[in-house]
């Protein structure tokens, strides 16, 4: 096979602005989701209107520290929210959902378009925000026009009951979103990916096919969800003492399995942490959740009962730092992990969280745990088509134009090699990445130039305040520490006439070792006076030189060096 470089087109970094969108064209700018697993966004411009199509967050890695959420970057759209005719939520995960509070809190009466459990799960969480969405329910088969998009909804089997794909059809063509979806073939609520649909639409003639390429590297098919029934049985009919499920608080699937198993053991069940409660209260009172009478208690309720007939279910499988299962590992949760206990962590790794994941995997070994995971157990399946899935897919739909969506490089190359392979030609492959706008004209789709689409961090109450130069001052603070100056000089003079004071955290240096350092900082302070240097921000640079090249020469490391300049 050629070189993948050859076989792509891809954007290059010196992409301009988008021109304007030509008359009867259909523009789509992705503005998070490629490149990346999460923050999944999608904007369509036809006619002068936009159509979103999911808007979800990321979540930070360790060198994003004290960020709570990445969110998609607004800023394109900001000033024409007006021409914003409808959100369409593909599905009710964190990576397709998470960013809709914010992107409301900007106009809170853009109309919210899925399925009845995703749009239960939006409006609980836009509750907290105090947010009253203006809320269209659809279901697979359901068609509707929004704006100038006439858009029809299909099924598709996930890791969550009532997943969407989307057909958006302009006189531009037609636009296919698979959302996440695979091909189980046994799902549990009996809801296949529709397969006779998507010929059709085939059929009919898909001019852009917008797929999920999470496992494209991934060969072969994904085994069913009901596999892991069994490995469940067995490791609830092994297990002594409690037994703590960590999953997402949104796979529905995922816990009903749990809840089947238990009730077979003659075990009781209580939800830990605010998201399972919320979440799978939803899934219960809509009928998604099948719960035997009693199974299910309060956690208050698990202290009355032995240990051999308790289930936890919890979150915290990606290694959170302030979800349940972290807190437990790190002995800092009211559940206080001892020896005998089970716990499984029953999803994948997301990329980028295996560090923190194993620490949470070790945390709780240490305190006697039995901790079964993916890596020594069948406990997880994924809930994205493989390689051999996504050929069966490609050979059905027979897409005139291709883009990979919702995946690292990695898998948006692999995918858009799986389409080749299918016959879609090399050049209708478009690679591209976020606020890369792509045109579709006359049936071929081309890059047209590129928009903002940077991260966008929450941390607390705090929304875009961060920035990456914050960050870069928080990894050098929790790495290398900070050294504090602080000297007195006259504001006539400019000469010292009090301390250096200085005093370290987390470098590893003792305040007395500065002592070296100071007759430096009293010869340069001496000369920039003599040179008529008074200005505070000059005398701060000045003791920052001084204080960072005796560390550097001394220590080897690099501190945050901060002056205090007081004048008198």
């Amino acid at each position: 096979m050629r070189g993948r470089e050859k076989l792509l087109s891809h954007p290059h970094p010196e992409l301009g602005p988008p021109r304007n969108l030509v008359e009867g064209g259909l523009r789509i700018t992705p503005l998070g989701g490629l490149g990346e697993i999460g923050r999944n966004m999608t904007v369509f411009e036809f006619g002068g209107k936009l159509l979103i199509v999911d808007c979800g967050v990321l979540f930070p890695e360790e060198e994003q520290p004290g960020v709570d959420l990445i969110l998609p970057d607004f800023s394109s759209i900001r000033d024409r929210l007006d021409d914003v005719v409808g959100v369409i939520l593909t599905h009710g995960h964190e990576d397709h959902i998470g960013a809709v509070p914010f992107l409301l809190r900007e106009k809170d009466d853009i109309p919210l378009i899925g399925s009845k459990l995703t749009l239960a799960l939006i409006e609980a969480k836009l509750q907290e925000h105090r947010i009253r969405p203006y809320a269209l329910e659809v279901k697979e088969g359901d068609r509707e026009r929004i704006g100038p998009f006439d858009c029809e909804f299909v099924a598709v089997n996930h890791s969550i009951p009532d997943a969407l794909a989307v057909a958006i059809r302009t006189p531009a063509g037609m636009v296919v979103v698979t959302g996440d979806f695979k091909m189980d073939q046994l799902p549990l609520d009996g809801r296949l990916t529709d397969l006779p649909t998507f010929a059709r639409l085939g059929e009919e003639g898909i001019d852009l096919l917008l797929a999920d390429s999470t496992n494209a590297e991934v060969p072969g098919f994904v085994p069913p969800e009901r596999d892991i029934s069994q490995v469940l049985r067995q490791t609830f009919a092994k297990a002594e003492k409690r037994i703590i499920v960590a999953s997402f608080a949104s796979h529905v699937h995922r816990i009903q399995q749990v809840l089947d198993a238990a009730h077979e053991r003659g075990r009781k069940v209580a939800f830990v942490g605010r998201s399972m409660v919320r979440n799978m209260g939803i899934a219960r009172d809509l009928g998604y959740l099948k719960v035997p009478g009693g199974l299910v208690v309060d956690v208050k309720v698990l202290d009355d009962l032995p240990d051999e007939k308790v289930v936890l279910v919890c979150t915290g499988s990606q290694g959170e730092p302030m979800a349940a299962l972290s807190r437990m590992a790190n002995r800092d949760h009211q559940i206080r992990i001892v020896e005998g206990d089970t716990v499984v962590l029953a999803s994948s790794l997301i990329p980028g969280n295996e560090n923190a994941v194993y620490r949470v995997i070790n945390g709780l070994t240490r305190w006697g745990a039995n901790v079964v995971h993916k890596g020594n157990a069948k406990v997880h399946v994924s809930g994205h088509a493989s390689a051999g899935e996504l050929l069966y897919f490609y050979n059905i739909c027979k897409p005139r134009n291709l883009m990979p969506i919702h995946g690292e490089w990695r898998h948006l190359r692999a995918n858009a090699e799986l389409g080749q392979l299918t016959g879609i030609p090399k050049e209708r492959t478009v690679i591209a990445e976020d606020g890369v706008a792509v045109d579709l004209v006359k049936g071929v789709a081309k890059i047209a130039g590129k928009v903002q689409a940077g991260y966008v961090y929450v941390d607390g109450l705090s929304v875009g305040d961060i920035t990456e130069s914050s960050l870069k001052d928080r990894r050098i603070l929790g790495e290398e520490g900070i050294v504090s100056v602080f000297v007195v000089v006259d504001s006539t003079t400019g000469k010292l006439v009090g301390g250096p004071n200085i005093h370290a955290r987390g470098s590893g240096i003792e305040d007395e070792a500065f002592a070296a350092v100071i007759p430096k900082i009293e010869e340069g302070l001496s000369r920039s006076a003599s040179d008529g240097v008074m200005e505070t921000r000059q005398i701060q640079q000045l003791i920052r030189r001084s204080v960072g090249k005796w560390v550097s020469d001394t220590y080897r490391r690099r501190p945050m060096i901060l002056p205090v300049v007081v004048e008198v």
